[in-house]
């Protein structure tokens, strides 16, 4: 077994060998080059992610973007990502269509053994996020999660543990506060509501 393997079945291991720090190294040469453009070069911004990602087609990052290899991370078209997010993806990271990332939102794939003498050694532990998830502003995502299709995680939230499908959760820890329902149809924030007269009225102004 080689390291690549040992980082893949979740076995303790150092990442200096095997061609992982020039992995990381040229991951990061993308990350600048991304981070430094200028908001009126949305193609460059395009390209750069496509090199960055193991499958970034059809998405939108808002830079600043942090990331380990970029190269472990898979997201799906129509996903968006607010500033300041940082992967963590010495393990694999994927996530699925429309799925919408509030600022400052940190996923980690990797962690450390507890006893200070092993803490040289790392651990990794796949994230996955299914399709249609919205993940607030400043969630930390830990490793070996899973959180199902279309679910909420509220801003500010630690996610420890996995998280069902159709779900609104919150938290430190994160845990699940109620199932997405019929009434999110009709309100969107509190006592707002969702009409088709103010639909209309919206696609008429972005019309131009």
């Amino acid at each position: 077994m080689n390291m690549h393997e040992r980082i893949r079945d979740g076995k303790l291991f150092t990442d200096m060998c095997e061609g992982l720090p020039q992995e990381r190294l040229q991951g990061k040469r993308y990350m600048k080059e991304f981070n430094d453009s200028a908001p009126d070069e949305p193609e460059k911004r395009c390209e750069l992610i496509g090199r960055m990602l193991k499958q970034g087609k059809g998405i939108w990052i808002e830079p600043p973007f942090y990331f380990c290899y970029g190269s472990h991370i898979e997201i799906g078209e129509g996903s968006y990502l607010n500033v300041n997010c940082n992967f963590i993806d010495d393990g694999m990271i994927t996530v699925g269509k429309k799925v919408m990332f509030g600022p400052a939102v940190t996923i980690a794939t990797v962690g450390h053994p507890i006893c200070p003498d092993m803490r040289e050694y790392m651990y990794a532990a796949p994230v996955k996020i299914a399709d249609n998830c919205w993940i607030g502003a400043g969630a930390v995502i830990c490793p070996g999660v899973t959180i199902g299709e279309n679910s909420v995680i509220g801003a500010g939230s630690v996610v420890t543990h996995d998280i069902p499908a159709n779900s609104v959760a919150a938290g430190n820890p994160c845990r699940v506060i109620r199932p997405i329902e019929e009434r999110d149809r009709k309100y969107y924030f509190r006592d707002r509501e969702i009409t088709e007269e103010d639909l209309l009225e919206e696609a008429e102004l972005r019309k131009g």
